[in-house]
């Protein structure tokens, strides 16, 4: 009997991996389920910490119940200390207990991070306590590669309200001053073109976008910071990876569709139905 040489099959690729955070949106259109449905269309390897559990909808938050701090920790140490991170981005983080928490374990991991420091939600639901803010400004950005804050998180951050491209650069420096090394100001609330500010304090990159008509933008700051995430974990530089986020968050905005009776989902898939522009977008807060 004749015998059959066989090749040896190469090592299989490992793609980058990028560990999110952050809360679950039993709608599936933000949190958790936002952050690796992105993942998996930009090419890396998503993994989850999950801090707390919603009800949630196209309506609406119904619900919050946050993890114990325990199992988010055990969460993040069983992904980082066996397979590993190149980006890490946190999203809902719901209590002070579970922001320190956090901001401690992001201290100790050797990768970039992004923050997306969220305190409401769509709907305009609080999805941050607000004994939690001093915790945000004082442990948790300081960790930040990249922070990600929409007008209504600058205002709960710093107290001052945006109405114009002069206040994003006063709030992008207040933003600074609490430790991150670069910020994204996001603009979408703004009217006209959907323009966000990125800066590190002394260079400035102006995003900008011109508005489609579609109110189904659930998800859009999950979906940003974690491409952004995913974007470093390419080895991308912060610009780059920004305005790679940028572009891709655009598309899915342009192409996001209605669920329920409410406000519907970005869609994360754009690019391998074909659909969507990306030439446009409504903003990305």
């Amino acid at each position: 009997m004749r015998s059959v040489r066989t090749t040896p099959r190469a090592p299989r690729r490992v793609p980058p991996r990028v560990l999110t955070v952050a809360g679950s949106d039993s709608g599936g259109g933000a949190g958790i389920q936002a952050d690796l449905k992105t993942m998996l269309a930009l090419g890396v390897h998503g993994m989850s910490v999950l801090t707390a559990v919603t009800a949630q909808n196209s309506l609406g938050v119904q619900g919050a119940w946050e993890l114990p701090v325990e199992a988010v920790r055990a969460q993040y140490r069983s992904v980082v200390d066996d397979i590993g991170v190149q980006a890490v981005k946190t999203g809902m983080l719901a209590s002070a207990a579970l922001v320190e928490t956090v901001a401690g374990l992001l201290a100790s991991t050797d990768a970039p991070v992004v923050v997306d420091p969220v305190g409401v939600s769509k709907h305009g639901d609080p999805l941050l306590a607000a004994e939690a803010l001093d915790s945000v400004r004082t442990l948790l950005l300081p960790t930040a590669t990249v922070a990600t804050p929409n007008l209504d998180e600058v205002a709960q951050l710093t107290g001052l309200t945006v109405t114009d491209e002069a206040g994003m650069r006063r709030a992008a420096a207040r933003i600074l001053a609490h430790g991150p090394r670069w910020v994204v100001i996001k603009g979408g609330h703004l009217p006209g073109e959907a323009v966000d500010l990125l800066t590190d304090g002394a260079e400035e990159h102006w995003l900008r976008a011109p508005r489609h008509d579609n109110r189904h933008t659930h998800g859009t700051g999950c979906t940003l910071a974690s491409a952004i995430a995913t974007g470093l974990a390419h080895g991308q530089d912060v610009p780059t990876a920004v305005r790679g986020a940028k572009a891709y968050v655009t598309g899915a905005i342009e192409a996001g569709f209605p669920l329920g009776a409410g406000i519907g989902p970005v869609d994360h898939g754009w690019r391998t139905r074909g659909e969507g522009g990306g030439t446009g977008g409504t903003g990305t807060g």
